[in-house]
């Protein structure tokens, strides 16, 4: 049995990680690629169909490799999760250093721009071609968090690389998507959990979700057929404020 291969980003922690696992429950061939080869085994957890890819997505002949081992290992990609990020710094405009706001973009946006670029290569070259690209934005893609210029502005981007890699890709049996989650329940949202900073200035406890729900929506994505596609889909925690945010 042929099994399909997915490359996920940031897959060592968090929403990565189980989104992650849950293609491996899913009868997944599944590159794990991440800066830490330490957690990227714990993610893998033995599995025979996990492949640990340690990668800085940041870095092009980096990602280079990464999708050169997923080719040596498997002869073709059929679905990439760009998930890898970073909330980056916070502050006013003024106040963000120029170092933190060049970091922030280069793992949110280049990255995940370094990772399609090589995905859409090999599903435009493998038979049978094309493939699905599910990118992470947030729902800071919509409505940014006081003092989240940086982020905010990467995750705005990343709706427009999804639209282009939709329009782009079509002549090549390539779908792309976007899954905007609010608030899912990893270590990155656990200070949201204790007080997160409001537009009215307040600290106010935001609700959260159970991070499975995310990996659940990304298998409903990228088990459709190709002839078929979510565009966007936005998971939150229902009590959460960001309908009627500010």
């Amino acid at each position: 049995m042929t099994r399909d291969v997915a490359v996920v980003t940031g897959a060592g922690s968090g929403i990565g990680r189980v989104v992650a696992r849950a293609l491996l429950d899913a009868g997944w061939s599944v590159a794990l690629a991440g800066r830490r080869p330490e957690t990227l085994a714990e993610t893998a957890g033995g599995a025979d169909a996990a492949l640990v890819a340690p990668t800085d997505v940041a870095d092009p002949a980096s990602v280079t490799e990464l999708f050169t081992a997923v080719r040596g290992e498997w002869g073709r990609v059929d679905l990439l999760v760009n998930n890898a990020g970073m909330f980056g710094p916070v502050g006013e405009v003024d106040e963000i250093p120029v170092e933190g706001w060049l970091s922030t973009v280069a793992v949110n946006l280049t990255g995940a721009f370094l990772c399609a670029r090589e995905a859409v290569a090999t599903m435009k070259a493998q038979e049978p071609r094309g493939g699905r690209i599910i990118n992470n934005g947030s729902i800071s893609a919509h409505t940014p968090r006081p003092g989240s210029a940086a982020y905010t502005a990467t995750k705005h981007a990343m709706t427009g690389l999804t639209k282009s890699l939709s329009l782009d890709g079509r002549p090549y049996d390539i779908a792309c998507g976007q899954i905007d989650i609010g608030n899912a329940a990893t270590d990155m949202t656990a200070g949201i959990a204790r007080g997160a900073r409001q537009a009215d200035g307040r600290m106010l406890a935001e609700p959260t979700f159970d991070v499975r729900h995310v990996a659940q929506a990304v298998l409903f994505m990228a088990g459709l057929p190709l002839d078929a596609n979510v565009q966007f889909m936005t998971v939150t925690a229902t009590t959460m404020p960001f309908i009627g945010r500010g």
